[in-house]
């Protein structure tokens, strides 16, 4: 871990009192959100959450401020997150941080914020606030964010169970912490009883790590299964994953689909194509890419992408009810695949 991120990660959890704000920007907007709710396991599990847009802000800028000085009626911890962080918050960000006193911490989650917007500019100057810009873990540096996370959990792994690891996140910071945390109960395993996986314990789970979650729904959505893919759609917003982190994953596993079936298109065999992918596709999931890679070309896995990239636009609009616009393109595209048997 680098030392800025070290510093922000302890900062958040130990509830650092000295610091009023945490601004996360920056692309990985999953890795923001899995940092921001190690602020809200520091605080404790009765801590009061409460939720803001930069939107409310910009017509309240003082509400901010109150919020983070107010006590809550129950005597308990309280927490702000504001998401999304965009510039229509600035007044109120510069509020909270020159006000005389603020006890309770806000996290701001602005993946659309670049390093000369109004608010990162602001908080950085600021000496009671961190910044922090998150980018998705990629090579090594994935390896040992994965051995990272398990370490905090009490577990010990090689490098080659942490690739595994991350490559079945699909390189999400909060679904590899899922993941860790389901390993950590299968081992009992704890930060003061450490407990070595590996890759039997991977395989001990099954479902719950390369054939379910997430994959699971890839699966279905560009084998053409709506029927699957639609109850897992409802199993993961069951268990509160849906929306941006969803779209996101199907994008990633469309853009492998289409640079593998860019190849086929080039020229090459489907049998070249999928013993030269090396680690990009696991070897439970061959035979299913083998499938995919029949029901879609270039051009189609481009307008899904496209689709998948326009929903995530939306969502994130003001007024889009988030989960409905996720769910009705992710079916439409497996409604694509199934039409290409």
């Amino acid at each position: 871990m680098k030392p800025a991120e070290a510093r922000l990660v302890r900062a958040l959890d130990a509830a650092d009192p000295d610091i009023r704000l945490y601004l996360l920007h920056g692309p990985d907007e999953a890795g923001a959100r899995a940092l921001a709710a190690r602020l809200g396991k520091a605080l404790g599990p009765k801590a009061e959450r409460i939720d803001m847009t930069s939107a409310q802000l910009k017509g309240d800028p003082a509400r901010l401020a109150d919020e983070a000085a107010s006590i809550s009626m129950f005597g308990g911890r309280r927490w702000i997150r504001l998401d999304p962080a965009t510039d229509d918050a600035v007044e109120a960000i510069a509020a909270l941080l020159e006000a005389p006193a603020a006890g309770n911490p806000a996290v701001a989650i602005g993946p659309g914020l670049r390093k000369d917007s109004k608010i990162v500019k602001a908080a950085s100057a600021s000496g009671v606030a961190i910044v922090h810009a998150c980018y998705p873990p990629e090579g090594r540096d994935a390896d040992g964010l994965a051995a990272e996370m398990g370490r905090a959990l009490g577990l010990s792994m090689r490098n080659d169970v942490a690739r595994r690891l991350m490559v079945a996140a699909s390189n999400d910071r909060s679904v590899l912490a899922q993941e860790l945390e389901k390993l950590a109960l299968f081992v009992d395993a704890a930060p003061d009883r450490v407990r070595e996986i590996g890759h039997d314990a991977l395989d001990a789970l099954g479902a719950g790590i390369e054939e379910g979650d997430l994959t699971r729904l890839s699966h279905a959505v560009f084998g053409g299964d709506v029927a699957i893919a639609d109850e897992e759609l409802k199993r993961l917003a069951s268990e509160g994953m849906e929306g941006v982190p969803v779209l996101r994953a199907l994008g990633r596993r469309a853009l492998l689909l289409a640079q593998l079936r860019g190849q086929m298109e080039s020229g090459e065999g489907i049998d070249r194509v999928m013993e030269t992918s090396g680690r990009a596709i696991f070897w439970k999931e061959k035979d299913a890419v083998r499938s995919e890679l029949g029901r879609w070309n270039v051009a189609s896995l481009a307008t899904a992408i496209g689709r998948l990239g326009e929903a995530e636009r939306r969502l994130k609009a003001s007024g889009y009810p988030g989960s409905f616009v996720a769910e009705e393109e992710i079916l439409a595209v497996s409604r694509h695949a199934a039409r290409r048997r």
